[in-house]
């Protein structure tokens, strides 16, 4: 591997988990990019968060959806959980308002060992962070046993891969769909965002 490569993964590696100084520069990054800022607030918009709404992030990163949540669940509950803890501070930061409030909590953490949580939730949020999940099927049926009945889960998915196409978005949301329906979840339902490449959100509900 050369040198190029080796720093290429080293950039990758910072976007899946930042750490450190760099870690710090990588969110200030994903919160002021335009793309990153739209995405969050189209899937947002999708899960439908109704003012006494307890919600969970899965991977917030800088806080940016995590702070149009708490905007919409204004009697509710906004958690968040990131295993960065450099994303965890950066959240923290940019919403302390909400956390101070008690509106919103973040914990660092995964998809693997999420918190005890005192009460069920309404809604759930992961965007491009599935991937990284191990066990993806049985990280959902957790998930499904955290919620209550008709409450909402959104999967949003942005293929990052070099040359990545609108096919291989569809491929994304396919296979997001089948994981859903295996957990329990319901009414699947598909939209797309007009990106490069697409995005797309998933949708399913808790019977």
């Amino acid at each position: 591997m050369d040198r190029k490569q080796t720093l290429a993964l080293a950039i990758r590696s910072q976007f899946m988990r930042p750490r450190g100084f760099v870690g710090w520069l990588v969110g200030w990054e994903m919160a002021l990019r335009s793309s990153n800022r739209q995405r969050n607030m189209w899937a947002v918009g999708l899960l439908g968060v109704a003012p006494t709404d307890r919600v969970l992030e899965i991977g917030f990163g800088p806080g940016i959806a995590i702070r149009e949540l708490s905007r919409r669940a204004t009697y509710g509950l906004v958690c968040g959980v990131d295993h960065s803890a450099v994303m965890v501070r950066q959240a923290t930061r940019r919403n302390a308002a909400a956390v101070r409030a008690g509106r919103v909590a973040l914990h660092l953490g995964a998809a693997e060992q999420l918190p005890a949580f005192a009460e069920p939730f309404d809604k759930v949020l992961a965007v491009n962070n599935m991937g990284m999940w191990h066990e993806p099927n049985e990280r959902l049926q957790e998930i499904h046993r955290l919620m209550r009945p008709g409450g909402r889960i959104a999967i949003v998915s942005q293929p990052r891969c070099p040359g990545a196409t609108a096919e291989a978005t569809a491929a994304a949301g396919r296979e997001i769909a089948t994981r859903l329906t295996a957990a329990g979840f319901t009414g699947i339902q598909s939209d797309m965002l007009a990106l490069k490449p697409p995005v797309v959100c998933v949708i399913g509900e808790v019977p």
